[in-house]
């Protein structure tokens, strides 16, 4: 991963920018015509993506609402995953779980199981792995303190600092991502 800060520590890196075409062109599990027909998030169009707060880009697309993607920077370049979401249900406020990535407490409707098609073969067979995410899939600003769960749930203080909470959502997300690659 390549450090855009030299404030930060080695393994403390945002995403860099991307372009529309590099980043449907890093997709690992799905077809080519698949990727070219994902619409990027409203932001990326009217250049608004914060790049700085970001660990990696995850959106909705807004032409297939059950479809998610995630892509994530890695040393060989991103890696774009295609992942598919539930239907909406109806679920207890009472409920709470937590983003297996970033270890954010949501009430259960902020928590999501998303699935995705493993790449190559055995994802044309129809295999997959899924894993629980927030939501809006926006665990970078949840680390930051930049966007806090619709319900605060009392939860022990963290001991880590933001580059370790960081690392280690990373180090969770690269998990997720690799096993998704690895088909």
């Amino acid at each position: 991963m390549r450090v855009r800060s030299p404030g930060r520590s080695a393994s403390f890196a945002q995403m860099e920018p991307l372009g529309e075409q590099e980043i449907r062109a890093c997709f690992v599990n799905c077809s080519k015509g698949e990727a070219s027909r994902i619409r990027m998030p409203a932001a990326f169009s009217a250049g608004g993506v914060p790049w700085a707060d970001l660990d990696f880009l995850g959106w909705t697309d807004p032409g297939a609402p059950l479809r998610a993607l995630l892509v994530v920077p890695g040393p060989d370049g991103p890696t774009g995953v295609v992942l598919r979401r539930p239907e909406a249900r109806k679920v207890s406020a009472m409920r709470s779980s937590m983003c297996r990535v970033c270890l954010t407490d949501h009430v259960a409707s902020g928590v999501t199981l998303f699935v995705a098609p493993l790449a190559g073969a055995a994802g044309r067979k129809g295999n997959s792995v899924g894993e629980y995410l927030c939501a809006d899939l926006a665990c970078s600003q949840y680390l930051r303190g930049k966007r806090q769960p619709k319900m605060r749930l009392v939860r022990p203080e963290e001991t880590l600092t933001l580059p370790e909470r960081i690392d280690r959502a990373m180090a969770n997300l690269h998990a997720f991502v690799g096993r998704v690659a690895a088909g």
